[in-house]
């Protein structure tokens, strides 16, 4: 009995020595075949988040998915806010197209900027809201973030990263039986607020008019603050505004064109600082044309700028240099008449049902941006995109594969900015 007790021990002995010496080499394995940093891994952050800040938007987007570590680089907002400002330094932009045929509205993107590889083709954006609303309006874009409200019903207001695919849908604010509605979206340096400004102009059902365009006489300008529970009112405006989005942000202020009025037949450039939330009238270009419904705001350079159409097709460019200063405005480009070649085929065949309600008022160009090269960037009849080269006084057809039939160009940033950081 003693010596079955001592076999028992001894063969439980040999049990937990082998335990033992197998764990011992699995813990040898675990750190032999355990991951070795990378040369990158091992740079300082500060290093690595500079490299990383100086790469397109579509190489980060890539790059997050690489590993866990590399995911929460890309969420630093030290690295979102260094991209911005190399984005912002001479460099290219990134286009949005927003396609409204056939039925769904669609959103598609192209990086002009000349690292990147696929400079040639346009991608489609995954919009995560299309289900709920399938016809939007591109209300505005900034630092990388898109505002889009609903075409359809007016009710539904979506702030959106095309490319980390954040989404928030703003609170539902006042809505009015009759109504017109004029958006805006910005950003001020020095608030760090971002704000969606709604101006409601709206009448009572029972009112009748005999004019050829419904008149609104009574307005509401609602604004919201990013971040914040609800739209605030800011009462009445004295200004009857171009039924589209503003058209132009700069210095942290949104600009529009009022409408001509009995009294006032003038039309003028307001401002809507979104700092102070106050209205402003800034001095129009003395070009003595801005009286008829016949020019379009851009930003240049990050200035001001009027495109005014003139005479067989002629487009005068007027830049501010210096921002709410008379004086500072100058004739920057004269562009002469042109038509690409695939609008000379046959300029209205399988034209969409719906006309752009934001469009340049049926005219056949529009400005959209200067490029790093010098060159102008313009958008012809919502179909091609021109690049006019105005040391050389030439034009060229830019082609592009994947480029939707129709569309409107909104110029953007790129950017890892998302939705978290600016509760």
């Amino acid at each position: 009995m003693c010596s079955l007790n001592l076999s028992t021990m001894d063969l439980d002995n040999d049990k937990r020595a082998k335990r033992r010496k197998t764990q011992t080499e699995d813990d040898d394995d675990d750190h032999h075949h355990q991951p070795q940093p990378t040369a990158m891994e091992t740079l300082p952050n500060e290093i690595i988040v500079d490299i990383l800040s100086r790469l397109p938007i579509t190489s980060l987007v890539q790059f997050k998915f690489v590993c866990k570590r590399w995911r929460a680089l890309t969420q630093d907002p030290v690295l979102a806010d260094m991209h911005l400002s190399w984005k912002a330094d001479g460099n290219d932009p990134c286009l949005i197209l927003h396609c409204d045929f056939p039925i769904r509205n669609q959103l598609y993107f192209l990086d002009l900027s000349a690292h990147n590889q696929d400079k040639d083709k346009v991608k489609r954006l995954y919009v995560p809201f299309q289900a709920t609303m399938p016809e939007f309006d591109v209300v505005g874009s900034c630092n990388g973030l898109l505002c889009l409200s609903d075409s359809l019903y007016n009710d539904a207001l979506y702030v959106h990263n095309p490319f980390t695919m954040d989404c928030i849908e703003l609170p539902k604010s006042r809505q009015y039986s009759d109504q017109e509605l004029v958006f805006g979206f910005g950003f001020h340096p020095k608030t760090k607020e971002y704000k969606v400004v709604k101006i409601v102009y709206y009448r009572n059902t029972s009112s009748y008019s005999r004019a050829r365009r419904t008149v609104y006489p009574q307005s509401d300008v609602q604004i919201y603050t990013l971040g914040s529970s609800s739209w605030r009112s800011l009462g009445k405006v004295s200004y009857q505004f171009v039924r589209r989005p503003s058209e132009a942000l700069v210095n942290g202020r949104l600009h529009w064109v009022s409408r001509p009025r009995r009294y006032h037949p003038a039309r003028r450039l307001i401002s809507f600082d979104l700092a102070d939330e106050q209205f402003r009238e800034v001095p129009k270009p003395d070009c003595g044309g801005l009286n008829r419904c016949n020019f379009h705001l851009s930003v240049l350079g990050g200035c001001l700028a009027a495109a005014v159409y003139g005479n067989y097709g002629k487009l005068e460019i007027w830049v501010m240099k210096c921002y709410n200063v008379n004086e500072s405005w100058v004739k920057q480009f004269t562009i002469g008449a042109y038509m690409p070649k695939c609008l000379k085929l046959n300029l209205d065949r399988h034209r969409p049902l719906k006309i752009w309600k934001t469009g340049s008022n049926g005219k056949v160009v529009r400005v959209l941006c200067l490029l790093n090269s010098g060159e102008v960037l313009l958008e012809y009849k919502n179909r091609v995109l021109v690049s006019y080269d105005p040391k050389k006084g030439k034009f060229r057809d830019l082609v592009f594969h994947g480029l939707p039939n129709w569309f409107q160009t909104v110029v953007h940033t790129g950017s890892l900015n998302w939705l978290n950081t600016l509760h």
